[in-house]
């Protein structure tokens, strides 16, 4: 695959999209050709950050979550039905395309700021760290998400002979990359938040500026990727490291927990479920029966405005822009801490978030979940994950490293299902980036 040639840093820089500057967000056009200054490299990691694809919602729906039928908008049908029911062959010419290229933008940007380290003039030695320190951190997550969309998961697979996505690691343009392994991939992830970890020096960015990495997304982050590897000893320390210097939990009768502004916000980087997406489908009736009438979360992430026509209340715009927040921390640690087989602490974990999420303070889970079993116990980790986290990137990804269910979709009487462990749990790489290098099929 050979990536977008790209015909100088001033090009790049200067192709900021002036629709992309979000009301919460301070971003700025660059106006420099090639940039030499900290203000000027700020800028240009600005638009990397900016360029975030929105990816992890799109792949939710072909998750459980989502409903479409014949009342919607005939144009949000024609961009997004066949994703939705896993038609991965033969889709409608208008069905919206997954942001392959889009994430190699973005990491070219990564790198470039990385080798441009001892360049950049006018800046402090902490400014130009925490610049590198964020393009390790936004390197690591791009090919966290590829790996992902396009890959078997982790724990699913051999990682060590599965091809996975091409790793990219330097700025040249004219490189053509192969497929690397799962595990070459997860490695390089894995280095780099090593390397993000030894830069990063800002604790805590003021709202407006939350959309970059701080310190605590370096293990915020390895939360995430253990949890995927099934390392579970190491997901459960990385949440305990977060948990310990960030713990409160959105009361959600006055703040979705997903806001950019929520007390539980770590990085406000991804509006996963844009206004495009969100008004596109309405919720899967099943999904929203899974909250109980006590789940203070029923009336507050949802519409329900008749039976059968369910939307969305947190996402549609940028206010909820969330990659990481602390719900999900104490969930990959009640997880993980089940996969240990600390049963008593799994539990904990749980009951923690339900405490906050119910109208009688949890009483009724703390009994509910004192009478499981372990098996029953992991059940209901898994579909508390489900309710916190919906709509905000999980679910997909969840439901493939995890029990990877049949499913079934129908539309105007045409069902189709998605078997259990099917193929299509990994999508594929774009036909368009295998023509530029037919390797990639491999």
């Amino acid at each position: 695959m050979k990536l977008p040639k790209v015909l100088s840093v001033l090009a790049l820089a200067g192709a900021m999209l002036a629709s992309s500057c979000d009301s919460f967000l301070d971003i700025q056009p660059v106006g420099k050709v090639i940039p030499t200054t900290a203000p000027e490299f700020r800028a240009l990691l600005t638009e990397a950050y900016t360029n975030v694809p929105s990816d992890r919602g799109l792949a939710d729906f072909r998750s459980d979550m989502v409903q479409f039928d014949a009342t919607l908008s005939p144009n949000d049908l024609s961009s997004y039905l066949d994703i939705w029911r896993w038609k991965d062959e033969g889709m409608d010419e208008n069905t919206v395309s997954f942001s392959w290229r889009t994430f190699y933008h973005v990491l070219f940007i990564a790198n470039y700021v990385i080798e441009s380290e001892n360049k950049i003039t006018d800046g402090t030695t902490d400014e130009i760290r925490q610049m590198v320190g964020e393009s390790y951190m936004l390197r690591a997550y791009m090919h966290f998400v590829l790996a992902n969309l396009y890959a078997p998961a982790y724990t699913n697979c051999t990682p060590a002979s599965t091809k996975a996505v091409p790793l990219k690691l330097d700025s040249d343009v004219e490189a053509v990359l192969s497929r690397n392994t799962l595990d070459e991939v997860y490695t390089s992830i894995l280095n780099d938040l090593e390397m993000a970890e030894d830069y990063l020096n800002i604790d805590t960015w003021e709202l407006g500026y939350n959309y970059r990495f701080n310190t605590l997304c370096v293990d915020a982050l390895r939360s995430r990727v253990y949890l995927y590897m099934g390392l579970w000893q190491d997901a459960l320390d990385a949440s305990k490291r977060v948990l310990a210097k960030k713990n409160s939990l959105s009361d959600v009768r006055s703040e979705l927990p997903n806001a950019y502004n929520s007390v539980e916000n770590i990085l406000a980087l991804e509006e996963v479920m844009p206004a495009q997406y969100a008004r596109a489908f309405k919720v899967n009736r099943d999904f929203f029966r899974s909250y109980a009438n006590s789940d203070l979360r029923k009336a507050v992430y949802y519409n329900q405005v008749t039976t059968s026509n369910i939307l969305l209340s947190k996402g549609g715009s940028n206010t909820y822009s969330c990659t990481f927040r602390v719900g999900e921390m104490v969930l990959n640690a009640a997880e993980a801490a089940w996969q240990l087989g600390l049963y008593d602490d799994a539990a904990e974990y749980l009951l923690t978030l339900q405490r906050k999420r119910f109208n009688d303070n949890g009483a009724a889970k703390e009994t509910e979940v004192a009478a499981m079993n372990n098996d029953q116990l992991l059940a209901e980790i898994y579909s508390e994950r489900a309710r916190e986290l919906a709509f905000e990137g999980h679910r997909w990804f969840d439901l493939r490293r995890t029990t990877r269910p049949e499913m079934t979709r129908t539309y105007r009487g045409e069902t189709s299902t998605l078997q259990k462990d099917d193929p299509r749990y990994t999508l594929r790489i774009p036909s368009e980036a295998i023509t530029a290098n037919p390797g990639l099929a491999d």
